[in-house]
């Protein structure tokens, strides 16, 4: 494994959280461990590369500890914000050691926690793996104490690890489940789960046919929670002592099972903080890539879900990580990874572009997504496809397009890319543009709204008609609804009235945008 860096580390858990006060010898300085200081304990051994957490240090002391650090080869240490002074920088500057600071309101045991982690584990999943492998490692020493070929499952009767020791004997309900890592659903296999987890101990089950032999087996808790279970396939020939091996390889295995599930944890809050800074555009993009299983310079695109409809703000949130939960889950059955994020009650997820013919695969994809959340929510999901971009440095812009997608969507449109809605998106943006600058919302729409408003006429509608059918009469009549000389009476009345030049091509076009953008009418609404 390559040694983690100081780069890595920033990008994985920068801001808010940590800031780089100074790096003497740059970021590709490597990070191999995270040591606590204790005033009242000697000052830590540690191997090249450490990183020193200046736990309860006073600030008179961070000289001091920056000599020592350095001089003991670490790689640097980390502050609270509050110790973070200049004296402070200058010492780490000459003793050549980096000084990272930490957010003050940050415990230093969760510091700890998310240095250690993201060191060991690098990207996150090798420290899931490791510990899988370790449960082959454990199933094998099971099986050798308890005289049978034994099967380590989790909780959803998934298969995770299982023994090779030679000579031992095996049916074929063991090496179905062992091909398709997954025990075969039956009713008489549901009873025997309901009995064993009932069970505080172990268990001894039945053949479930003629050709299966018997199983003893024990469930796997960690602080009365199932975790999975241990099964040891019993052909008479197992140990007296079954039971009690059977039991203590249980309780190591809820060990590493936590562990690979901390692992898992981390790296998905790792990911989750790494692609809200992408989509902010605070990330450095190259090193994003590399975090995220990206091709350096490998075009992307964003999609977003929303929840359509008013819910509580609990019940909201539960909904909104249940959609999360899902995305994830379709996202790693296409792509066999997900980057997928919850942010301001939308969730974002992050497609790889290369190769995808016109996003097609892509918009089938977010369609079954929404169909399967909408489903399971019982409530609507709608999502905008924003615009492939060339690299990760510009999805930010592929951000921008999705959430205007999902603001433009019609009442029957519950899926759309930005290009198939881009003239409303540019009307939307116009809208924004002109709202904010007092030259561009004067003029003559606003005397038409207001003549309407205190003579109760229609005129507005009537000219926003007329000019999205191209100044045909008969088409804005249709329109309307109403006969075509009364479309015609009603024009003439608006440039009698209020002195609207129609005749002038510069006056419709200025009129036709600020009524569709500024006075928000469309008349395919009315």
């Amino acid at each position: 494994m390559n040694a983690y860096t100081l780069a890595e580390l920033l990008d994985t858990l920068g801001e808010p959280m940590f800031r780089m006060l100074t790096a003497p010898d740059g970021l590709a300085a490597p990070v191999s461990e995270v040591l606590l200081y204790d005033a009242a304990a000697p000052f830590p051994r540690s191997s090249p590369g450490a990183l020193l957490l200046a736990v309860g240090a006073r600030a008179g002391e961070v000289g001091s500890l920056a000599r020592d650090a350095a001089a003991a080869g670490m790689a640097g240490m980390v502050v609270r914000d509050k110790d973070g002074q200049p004296d402070t920088v200058e010492a780490a500057k000459a003793h050549g050691i980096a000084l990272l600071a930490v957010d003050g309101q940050a415990a230093w045991h969760h510091v700890h926690l998310l240095l250690a982690s993201a060191i060991g584990s690098r990207s996150g999943p090798e420290g899931s793996e490791a510990a899988f492998g370790d449960l082959f490692a454990l199933a094998n020493a099971i099986a050798a104490a308890v005289g049978g070929a034994t099967v380590v499952e989790d909780a959803r009767q998934r298969i995770l690890a299982y023994s090779t020791v030679p000579g031992q004997a095996v049916d074929e309900a063991r090496r179905q489940g062992i091909l398709g890592r997954q025990v075969p659903s039956s009713p008489e296999n549901t009873e025997q789960y309901r009995v064993l987890f009932a069970a505080l101990g172990p268990v001894r089950l039945p053949p479930l046919d003629g050709d299966e032999l018997p199983r003893l087996a024990v469930a796997i808790r960690a602080g009365g929670e199932p975790l999975g279970s241990v099964w040891a396939v019993d052909d008479g020939h197992l140990s007296p002592y079954a039971e009690e091996a059977l039991t203590r390889g249980a309780s190591t295995a809820a060990l590493l099972l936590l562990r690979a599930r901390a692992s898992a944890e981390l790296s998905r809050h790792v990911t989750g903080d790494l692609l809200r800074r992408l989509l902010d555009g605070t990330a450095d993009p190259d090193g994003a890539a590399h975090r995220l299983g990206f091709a350096v310079g490998s075009p992307v695109r964003v999609a977003a879900f929303a929840l359509d409809g008013a819910v509580s703000a609990p019940d909201g949130e539960q909904r909104a990580l249940r959609l999360l939960d899902l995305t994830r889950l379709q996202c790693e059955a296409r792509y066999a990874w997900h980057a997928c994020v919850l942010m301001d009650g939308r969730v974002y997820a992050l497609l790889p572009a290369a190769g995808e013919r016109g996003g097609e695969q892509h918009k089938g994809l977010i369609q079954d997504i929404v169909r399967r959340a909408s489903q399971a929510l019982r409530m609507s999901v709608r999502a905008g496809l924003g615009a492939v971009v060339a690299d990760l440095a510009a999805v930010r812009a592929s951000r921008d397009d999705a959430d205007l997608v999902l603001q433009v969507l019609g009442p029957d449109e519950d899926v759309a890319a930005v290009n198939e809605v881009r003239a409303r998106v540019v009307l939307l943006q116009l809208r924004e543009l002109m709202g904010r600058q007092r030259e561009l919302r004067v003029g003559a729409w606003q005397e038409v709204l207001d003549y309407d408003g205190e003579q109760c006429t229609d005129y507005a509608r009537t000219l926003v008609c007329w000019l999205d059918a191209g100044c045909d009469v008969a088409r804005a009549a249709k329109a309307l609804a109403v006969h075509p000389n009364t479309c015609r009476y009603r024009l003439r009345q608006v440039q009698q009235h209020l002195g609207i030049d129609l005749d002038d091509p510069d006056e419709r076009l200025v009129l036709w945008l600020q009524l569709r953008t500024l006075g928000g009418l469309r008349g395919t609404d009315w």
